[in-house]
């Protein structure tokens, strides 16, 4: 029978966690086995004593619920102690005791958060009640334990106070008169609290005092929570630690810490963001003094541990169609002594079996972060190319120097200077390309998640004037792409996905344009089910009768996909693509199209979904010598 009285809960509620101090009410008339119960088991193999006995079967744990929410055998399950205890085999008669004696405790505090404050709990150990077997007592073998929990009535609160709150803010939803009351939803209503406070520069936000009040007799909460906002605070001084090869003064220059100004949790973050982008340490703390200084300023400790100097990497991959891929590179993180990243690569592809020429390229790259600002990386970026493909022959060398600028995580810009020189032979002769450009860009990313998007766009933009030496001609690259995600059904089982990307270059005729700033079409990034760079333009060459095959000047790419989770970690996918190019800029002159459809499934890992699609051509030509496409990669399409 249940205490028909107001009972006053001790609790604790401290930066907001609320330690709840009360003993477990045992009931042992009641029965356990009139509910909701769920079996679980450990490991399957029977439980030995030290010498290797076999004591019994594999003990077998019960999670009943009597007269309450189903819902609830969860929470008591996942907090109980017995469960972890027999997942890690810890199985004999001492060790379940002991994790059912806690499980008292355990349960309580999962019936408090969830507002059921006149919960009976008994846990029984093959029929005894666990709190009735002395500690030194304890059966050889356990067979059977029963957590049973009578939740009772879900209480409500009768009153809902806290504050001060910070200005222009409101106590979280669900902490208000009226609603289900609960140790959880009173934790989270002070946290909330204290983080505003903390979010309006008052650093040493804190719970002062707290009474919480179960009334039993009507199933009510009277909950009174104080805060405690201290002083409004601003940054003092960073103070760094740990590292051993990057000089102190570069380590301040790259966390960019805003000494002096208000404080503001968000801007420690951003901090911990840029260290961590530079790739050279593999921690990062950052520790808020524990007392404010005379100026109501706040110190800042950071301890970072450095990684391994120098990485190398290597990979391989294989194509029925392109033959093999071989690449490699060697890691510098830390070149200079101020954080310098440099990195050496190369990759020798096209390897097949029918002696058909190899394709290479050679890479050098240097990053500085913090060249200019905290938020800007400079580069030095050099790229090497050779390339022998069947309508032509391409050699290339690129030097640029740029910087690259993150605003946050979501909006990026990059601005460079780029001298390109190329020689392309298209059969009947070389054709030379040089060109001073000056490519920028910016991207901002609104995905809810940028691994595996269900709501969200993502937008891109680039602008790149070029001048062009000798024949080369000269004119204005523009490129633009976005990106729409729309989820519905439970969970969003079910996301539409929209990609859109259109290009331009404005000035030169087509065949006095560089190569790589030309756009065909086909392929895993463009048009699936179509081959790779299957659609182009053959161009008259002057005073030949040959023809290059190049890219069109313009061109607008469309992609649909219906992406809906079939489970857990697997899901299946349905696309559809298109292209469309032109011979001229601003969508001028002759045009070809191609489109391309297909299905596909995707299993989430922790780093993105692996993506394997098969497609094929809405409309197929002829001369294809495949009718479908096949691709695998990490990561959706799009």
């Amino acid at each position: 029978m249940r205490k028909a009285a107001k009972l006053v809960v001790t609790a604790t509620i401290a930066a907001g966690i609320v330690a709840v101090e009360a003993a477990a009410q045992s009931a042992s008339s009641s029965n356990p086995f009139a509910g909701i119960s769920r079996i679980f088991r450990g490991s399957d193999e029977p439980v030995t004593d030290e010498d290797g006995r076999v004591l019994g079967p594999p003990v077998e744990l019960n999670v009943v619920i009597i007269n309450g929410d189903e819902e609830l055998e969860r929470p008591v399950r996942n907090a109980s102690l017995v469960s972890g205890a027999l997942d890690e085999d810890r199985n004999t008669g001492q060790d379940v005791l002991a994790a059912a004696r806690g499980d008292y405790a355990r349960a309580l505090g999962v019936m408090y958060d969830e507002g059921y404050f006149s919960a009976i709990i008994n846990i029984t150990l093959d029929g005894v009640e666990a709190a009735e077997i002395a500690p030194l007592d304890a059966p050889a073998y356990v067979g059977k334990v029963v957590i049973a929990v009578d939740p009772g009535p879900r209480f409500k609160f009768s009153r809902a106070d806290l504050g001060p709150l910070a200005p222009g803010t409101t106590a979280l939803e669900g902490y208000a008169v009226g609603e289900t009351a609960g140790t959880g939803i009173i934790k989270r209503a002070a946290s909330d609290a204290v983080g505003n406070w903390r979010d309006a520069s008052h650093a040493k936000a804190r719970v002062s005092g707290q009474e919480i009040i179960a009334d039993h007799n009507v199933a009510r909460i009277e909950s009174d929570v104080d805060l405690n906002p201290g002083p409004a605070v601003t940054f003092g001084r960073l103070q760094a630690t740990g590292n051993e090869r990057l000089s102190t003064r570069r380590l301040l220059k790259i966390a960019g810490f805003p000494e002096g100004e208000p404080f503001d949790p968000e801007k420690l973050e951003t901090v911990r963001k840029r260290l961590r982008r530079t790739g050279i340490f593999s921690a990062i703390t950052l520790v808020e003094a524990e007392t404010l200084n005379p100026d109501n300023s706040l110190d800042v400790g950071l301890t970072v541990v450095e990684q391994k100097l120098r990485r190398i990497g290597a990979a391989f991959e294989i194509s029925t169609v392109d033959g093999a891929m071989f690449s490699a590179y060697w890691l510098h993180r830390n070149l200079l002594g101020g954080g310098e990243r440099f990195r050496v690569e190369a990759e020798v592809s096209d390897v097949k079996a029918d002696g058909d020429q190899l394709d290479y390229s050679f890479g050098m790259r240097v990053d500085r972060p913090a060249t200019i600002n905290a938020d800007t990386t400079g580069y030095i970026d050099l790229q090497l190319e050779e390339e022998n493909e069947p309508e032509y022959y391409k050699k290339s060398a690129d030097i640029g120097i740029g910087f690259n600028y993150i605003r946050s995580e979501r909006l990026s810009a990059d601005i460079a200077l780029l001298f390109s020189k190329s020689r392309v032979d298209y059969g009947s002769g070389y054709f030379d390309y040089e060109t001073i450009a000056l490519p920028t860009s910016v991207t901002w990313d609104r995905r809810d998640d940028m691994k595996n998007a269900k709501r969200g766009f993502w937008l891109s933009g680039s602008v790149t004037p070029f001048l062009g030496f000798n024949e080369t001609g000269s004119g204005v690259r523009l490129t633009g792409e976005g990106r729409v995600y729309r989820s519905m059904l439970t969970d969003d089982r079910l996301t539409f996905a929209a990609r859109a990307r259109a290009g331009t270059v404005v000035g030169p005729d087509l065949i006095d344009i560089p190569p790589d700033y030309l756009f065909f079409s086909g392929g895993g990034g463009s048009v699936r089910g179509q081959p790779y760079e299957s659609l182009g333009f053959d161009v008259p060459l002057q005073d030949t009768d040959e023809e290059a095959y190049v890219g069109g000047q313009s061109i607008v790419n469309l992609s649909v996909e219906a992406r809906y989770q079939v489970r857990e970690k697997i899901g299946a996918v349905v696309f559809v693509d298109g292209g469309q190019i032109w011979d001229e800029g601003v969508w001028q002159g002759e045009t070809k199209s191609q489109s391309g459809a297909g299905i596909g499934v995707r299993y989430d890992t922790p780093i993105g979904p692996i993506r394997f699609d098969v497609a094929t051509p809405i409309d197929p030509r002829d001369e294809d010598d495949s009718k479908v496409q096949l691709y695998l990669g990490l990561g959706q399409a799009f």
